[in-house]
């Protein structure tokens, strides 16, 4: 390689990567804001949300990256046409059309990350943070309890007090529950229990020995009862995922699958890298400009391109789960045109059109 394309290279890769840092901070933050809002609803233990946030993060680098990648190299290209660079470097025979290799250097290390999140860090990223979760549930102490202190449910669904929990998490002494449903007052004690996880039925403490106070406050009407063993409902369960929830699914179980989601999901996973490819393409042509030229308009017709592209991509996906689109045609209909754009604007860029002198 060249000493003036180990130059572009780097400028190629410092903006990339400059592009790449703000937008995974920007989408960290929207995966926090939705965490934290499961957290609050009951549905991911508060202790696991540093773990969910990193495995969740790679579900969104397919996404995040090809943008990276494509308004990266818009800039990086648009300055060295501002700065006149572009114009010093045809002037030596290095033309828009012979910066193929830093920019393939560039496109096609990030286009090998999104295929590896895409077909199987994320995938694998998904089946953890499920099995990570059906641990906590599992585990008084992995949801954020500790013996001789009262905690709030989530949602305000009412308060629990345990006096003593196992090393496992799991069993229990001395326990008060108290939660209140329409206008209701219900108190539970029980000497000693243990929490339970049974297939649909979810979490249930299963309590002995206790007593129960149930009644309106406001007419003062209550019963009580004392009871051998009593099952009770832990309110903070919220629905799993359902079975039919492909995000988990390995790539190499989707393939010999003749579901159509399956197949839909599976088309969606091999387009993402290859927009990375076709973005990186099309960036050297659409980066063209003149000298002391505004730099900044081409982002707002990049992010329409990223944005139209994504938005046809995530309907082709479900066109293909509805049976819509064959399955032959996969997102070929959509990845193919803009790959033949791409490659045509490529080898035209900076080609001088030949005018006839008249006699």
């Amino acid at each position: 390689m060249l000493l003036i394309e180990r130059y572009l290279l780097r400028q190629f890769a410092q903006s990339v990567a400059a592009v790449a840092l703000v937008l995974l901070l920007v989408g960290l933050g929207g995966l926090l804001v939705d965490l934290m809002a499961e957290i609050a609803g009951g549905k991911v233990p508060a202790a696991l949300l540093l773990s969910q946030m990193g495995l969740r993060s790679i579900q969104v680098l397919p996404l995040l990256l090809p943008l990276a990648l494509f308004v990266g190299l818009l800039m990086a290209i648009g300055r060295l046409y501002g700065d006149s660079e572009m114009a010093v470097l045809s002037s030596v025979g290095l033309g828009p059309r012979q910066l193929w290799r830093p920019l393939l250097a560039v496109a096609l290390p990030l286009a090998l990350v999104v295929a590896l999140a895409s077909l199987w860090a994320a995938p694998a990223g998904a089946r953890l943070a499920q099995r990570m979760i059906e641990d906590a549930n599992r585990s008084f102490l992995v949801a954020g309890l500790e013996a001789g202190r009262f905690i709030e449910l989530p949602g305000k669904a009412g308060i629990l007090y345990v006096g003593d929990i196992d090393t496992e998490g799991s069993r229990f002494g001395r326990m008060f529950v108290q939660t209140e449903r329409e206008g209701r007052l219900d108190v539970i004690t029980a000497r000693e229990g243990e929490l339970i996880l049974e297939g649909e039925r979810g979490r249930y403490l299963l309590l002995r020995d206790g007593f129960r106070v149930e009644g309106d406050p406001s007419v003062r009407d209550f019963r009580m009862m004392r009871f051998k063993e009593n099952e009770l409902q832990v309110p903070d369960r919220e629905p799993d995922v359902d079975d039919d929830e492909l995000d988990a699914v390995p790539t190499l179980a989707l393939w010999p699958s003749d579901g159509a989601a399956a197949r839909a999901e599976l088309h969606w996973r091999v387009a993402t890298p290859i927009l990375v490819l076709v973005l990186g393409v099309l960036a050297l042509p659409l980066g063209r400009g003149e000298p002391r030229q505004a730099r900044y308009g081409r982002m707002l017709a990049a992010l329409l391109i990223y944005i139209n592209a994504m938005v046809l991509l995530v309907l082709g996906k479900g066109w293909l789960a509805t049976g819509t689109l064959p399955a032959w045609l996969g997102m070929w209909w959509l990845l193919l045109p803009m790959a033949l754009l791409a490659a045509w604007l490529f080898i035209t860029d900076g080609r001088v059109s030949r005018r006839r002198v008249p006699a």
